[in-house]
């Protein structure tokens, strides 16, 4: 019997997989591989509302959170768990799928445990059946989750479980069922210094073993230049939009090797992404003061990009702190 567990995990990115052999991403499969809301301005129309991610539920996600508004503080209650001692994940992250269900269920936890352990049945089904979290409508998947995501019962289990196997703990929300499908290398987001940046743009290698990606909008990327009475519009898409813009006396800045994924146009590429981008590169986000660009940084991390930068500061710092030459807007 092939449960929901098999057809949601195929749907997910494999750590191990190449760029070449992975599978082709749509636009429904971004839908629900998507945790992570790009708001761009306030002037942007709003690009459409993708369903909700196949991850945790923003009800249940934020109180599972130590952030969040119940999870605040240590749940009081001890820990149960059945998994069978501590397996090192330091700098792991989980692909994690469970079920929940109320504290006096006991004898049907149990019941349920043993009709997979001994019965064949399978997690993610029982969990669209059976489970109270919201998570049942994905089949009970939780998505890629690190330490410091959930409350502290629920993580402890799931980083002590082997892969595969079926264990239980308690939680302030009751008994749950989780297994551990997968495990891979924590992904890497952190700010880049614009000096480090342009320190290392001077080595010509730099830009053919990187990805760079700018998220601003065109007609914030034009470079506009007067020779005698020639007007020449770099990196423009409408020569009119140029020329006015010459008209009022600005020049538009940008940096050489950064392919221009305008943040309004998200749902244009974002299906895409991995399709033109490799997850395994190191990918640097640039905007104009870095705002943008670390909320498209957050999103290529939670789609498996090993390694994404953040220009600090944007291009804005960038001209004030690394190259004069670049105007500022």
């Amino acid at each position: 019997m092939f449960g929901l567990r098999a057809r949601v995990a195929a749907q997910l990115p494999c750590p191990s997989q190449s760029p070449s052999s992975a599978p082709t991403t749509s636009l429904a499969r971004f839908a629900r591989l998507s945790t992570v809301t790009l708001a761009p301005p306030a002037s942007a129309p709003p690009p459409a509302r993708a369903p909700p991610p196949s991850s945790l539920s923003s009800r249940w996600g934020q109180a599972m959170s130590p952030g969040g508004t119940v999870g605040k503080s240590r749940p009081t209650t001890r820990v149960f768990c059945t998994a069978a001692g501590s397996v090192p994940r330091e700098g792991k992250e989980l692909l994690v799928q469970h079920l929940l269900v109320g504290e006096k269920d006991v004898r049907l936890l149990v019941d349920l445990e043993k009709s997979i352990v001994a019965g064949g049945a399978d997690l993610s089904d029982l969990a669209v059946e059976h489970s109270l979290c919201p998570s049942k409508e994905n089949g009970g998947m939780l998505g890629w989750i690190r330490k410091g995501q959930m409350v502290p019962e629920f993580e402890e289990a799931a980083f002590g479980a082997p892969l595969n196997k079926v264990v239980r703990c308690k939680t302030k929300f009751g008994w749950h069922l989780l297994q551990v499908l997968a495990e891979r290398d924590q992904c890497i987001l952190q700010d880049i210094e614009p000096e480090v940046l342009h320190s290392k743009m001077q080595d010509p290698s730099f830009i053919e073993e990187v990805q760079l990606i700018d998220v601003r909008e065109p007609d914030e990327v034009y470079t506009v230049m007067m020779t005698g009475f020639i007007f020449v519009a770099v990196h423009s898409y409408d020569i009119k939009v140029a020329f006015l813009y010459l008209l009022h006396g600005r020049a538009k800045s940008s940096l050489p090797g950064f392919k221009v994924l305008p943040l309004r146009q998200f749902g244009t590429w974002g299906p895409v992404m991995t399709d033109e981008f490799n997850p395994e590169k190191d990918t640097y986000v640039l905007c104009h003061h870095g705002m943008r660009s670390m909320q498209v940084a957050k999103w290529l991390q939670s789609q498996g990009f090993r390694k994404v930068y953040n220009v600090a500061g944007g291009i804005h710092a960038y001209a004030l702190k690394a190259d004069s030459s670049i105007p500022t807007y």
